[in-house]
């Protein structure tokens, strides 16, 4: 008598190729959609908006 094992986390798809996602590699279908996500963050593809303050220096100069 197996039981099927707990899930962790809601199945979603996978931002890469929509297939559903594996518990394994989540959010990910596999470890090669993991893989183009990660190119694609040290490519550069993706940023996290940020809004940069004046330096101090700046402000003393005017």
């Amino acid at each position: 008598m197996t039981q099927e094992p707990v899930r962790l986390r809601p199945r979603r798809p996978c931002p890469i190729c929509k297939k559903p996602s594996q518990q394994a590699t989540h959010p990910f279908c596999s470890t090669r959609c993991a893989q183009v996500d990660l190119h694609r963050w040290f490519g550069e593809a993706y940023a996290v908006p940020v809004v940069e303050k004046p330096d101090a220096d700046e402000d003393e100069e005017t």
